[in-house]
């Protein structure tokens, strides 16, 4: 017997506080308040970290929030003590929580959160005075320059519950550390659209027409119009690469000039590009035909330094090169070599990996190049819009709320994470290894995860296990962080539909779950094998000796430990296979780990599934290749 169901991430139940008399209404517990104490030491499960930490404390089962026995816990915690917000009485009308904003913020967020609390307006605090000040704190809004390191969250001893980024990226918070004394972290991802896109199209255009160049030459008394001669937009094509929330905005802007836009995006779903009037492609496609090409990828292991010399030396002559996003993405080295050498014409740019750059920096002083210093979000609306943005979101936080933006855990009791640690570990390890086997340029709509278990349904809460699914299909290809709070938020922000499906099967109930599975609809596949019966991409696992195993890769059945990195092989089933292709390996000193192979029927076709420590180089996968009797194969990084 099966049945599908999609549960919300919280909700919090309803409670009466000990203190309310029996004429008021029930309030909703605030799930703040239990997630903050006067004694900072939580049980917390840091999702974006892919790893659990523990720290016991006689209390967490008062602090901690049960995702199965979440009103017992509430309400055994209710009737214990008078109900808090965060250690702030919720009855009271007289006390306001402590907002300190280190860094400037628009007016219209600073006016919002002085109706709700008294703001302190403290800029450029060095590290120490920061710490002295955080004490007496309930909320902290910085920028980028403020880091909020673990020092801060020792010295706010657990009063700090919510520290707010006033844009989206949060490398200077200790999410760790944030996660292990329960406070909730969020951002401002969206109010800057706009206005990154804008700029986009603004060097896209200046750079066409040498603005920046012509305007320097004036400047020093010069006249020369046969010199910066530029190029029509019209009629061209333009690759955009990433088509998030900005990508497809500058995509949007650059159709109204007349240029033709494809896009290369492995999650971004065909339906929504086409209604842009935008083709998706593969990376290839999209950097050999392009006129023009802008960057709109996140900053991932993936994709950093992902334009190199090997990704000009396959670009079009001529080409044209915009990037908004993150500098990382480009090496900076080897775009020079392309502009000295006429392979790329020009390059307009807003960000580098280093901010900033170095004085005598090469790319900055070509003459071929357009630089700003990171104005992307620059406007006085978008400032007013994030300003917006991380108030609602700290005072929601406040109020407890779970905010939509949070990028760090709730906390999760310790009984339940020592069950399901293994199966955390495992559901990841799935979803990294699926989305790896999507071949680009479909993206990635639909996602099913199929749990067959010997409990019954109730007894079996999958949110977390949804969670690192959706962690690791989408973390290895984006910049967001995945965590029990904000998967379903994420996957739907990224056009991905995830199902589940409980399935019972006669085993021992022990254990919570006997194997999941993972399935893609609606993708090619790099490796065909890796496709069930039914048309989708499946792998299934199981938790064996406390490890992650991966027992199934599309038809096949294996048997192979989930660690380090994993060679799939499609064969004849025949003498020597073994031995051939680990002989590859070890003249090229990778050295394997274990070695598996399933088939369907004997001496027909087998899948070969081998351990590798190192990565292969490109040579030693190409060798693989070559061997007769294997039909196909794929590299996967776990």
């Amino acid at each position: 017997m099966a049945s599908s169901s999609t549960k919300p991430i919280f909700t919090p139940p309803l409670t009466t506080s000990s203190s309310s008399s029996s004429s008021q209404p029930p309030t909703r517990s605030s799930l703040l308040s239990f997630l903050h104490s006067t004694t900072p030491t939580p049980i917390s499960l840091n999702l974006s970290r892919s790893r659990i930490s523990f720290l016991n404390s006689p209390s967490s089962a008062v602090r901690s929030l049960s995702i199965k026995n979440a009103a017992k816990t509430i309400e055994a915690a209710e009737t214990s003590r008078v109900s808090r917000v965060g250690g702030l009485d919720a009855n009271s009308q007289e006390t306001k929580p402590t907002i300190l904003v280190s860094e400037k913020l628009g007016e219209a967020g600073l006016e919002l959160l002085r109706s709700f609390g008294d703001v302190d307006c403290s800029y450029d605090l060095s590290q120490e005075d920061l710490c002295k000040k955080i004490a007496s704190c309930d909320a902290l809004i910085v920028r980028s320059g403020t880091k909020v390191t673990r020092q801060v969250f020792e010295a706010a001893k657990g009063k700090l519950k919510v520290v707010g980024r006033a844009g989206v990226g949060i490398d200077n918070v200790d999410l760790q550390a944030a996660t292990e004394y329960g406070c909730l972290v969020v951002n401002a991802p969206t109010a800057n659209t706009v206005a990154a896109a804008e700029h986009g199209i603004a060097l896209l255009a200046a750079m066409a027409r040498n603005v920046a160049q012509a305007d320097a030459s004036m400047k020093s008394g010069q006249w020369q119009r046969n010199k910066y001669v530029g190029v029509s937009l019209v009629g061209k094509t333009l690759a955009v690469m990433g088509f998030g929330k900005v990508g497809s905005e500058v995509a949007r802007r650059a159709k109204g000039l007349g240029m033709q836009v494809i896009a290369h995006d492995p999650y971004a779903p065909a339906d929504r590009a086409r209604a842009v009037g935008v083709e998706l492609v593969s990376f290839d496609q999209a950097i050999s035909t392009a006129d023009f090409i802008s960057l709109h990828m996140p900053l991932t292991p993936s994709t950093k330094k992902v334009f190199n010399d090997d990704t000009f030396a396959k670009v079009k002559t001529g080409v044209r090169i915009i990037n908004v996003a993150r500098g990382g993405v480009i090496d900076e080295d080897a775009l020079v070599r392309a502009l000295d050498s006429g392979k790329v014409a020009q390059a307009a740019l807003d960000v580098f990996t280093e901010e900033p750059p170095p004085k005598d920096s090469k790319l900055v002083q070509h003459e071929r190049v357009t630089v700003t210093p990171h104005l992307g979000a620059s406007t006085k609306e978008a400032q007013e819009g994030v300003a917006i943005e991380i108030a609602e979101a700290v005072v929601g936080a406040l109020q407890g709320e779970l905010a939509a933006t949070a990028v760090n855990a709730p906390m999760v009791p310790a009984e339940v994470l020592s069950e399901l640690a293994p199966y955390v570990v495992l559901a990841e390890k799935l979803g990294r290894l699926a989305v790896q086997l999507v071949a680009g340029g479909s993206g990635i709509k639909s996602a099913k995860v199929v749990y067959r278990s010997a409990r019954d349904p109730d007894d079996l809460d999958t949110r977390l296990l949804r969670a690192m699914i959706t962690k690791g299909i989408i973390e290895p290809i984006s910049d967001s962080f995945i965590n029990l709070v904000n998967a379903d938020f994420t996957a739907k922000q990224k056009g991905l539909r995830i199902s589940e499906e409980r399935v019972a099967v006669d085993s021992s109930p022990e254990f919570p779950i006997h194997t999941i599975q993972v399935q893609l609809s609606n993708v090619d596949s790099k490796f065909g094998s890796g496709v069930s019966e039914g048309g989708d991409i499946s792998i299934e696992g199981r938790v064996k000796y406390g490890k992650p195993h991966l027992t199934r890769v599309g038809s096949f059945s294996v048997d192979v430990s989930l660690e380090g990195n994993l060679i799939l092989c499609r064969q004849v089933d025949q003498p020597g296979m073994i031995g051939q292709v680990g002989n590859i390996l070890g003249e090229q000193n990778v050295n394997v780990s274990f070695m598996s192979v399933g088939r369907t029927v004997r001496r027909r076709k087998a899948i070969m599934a081998i351990g590798v420590d190192e990565e292969p180089n490109q040579e030693t996968l190409k060798k693989i290749g070559e061997v007769p009797a294997v039909e196909e194969f794929v590299f996967l990084k776990l």
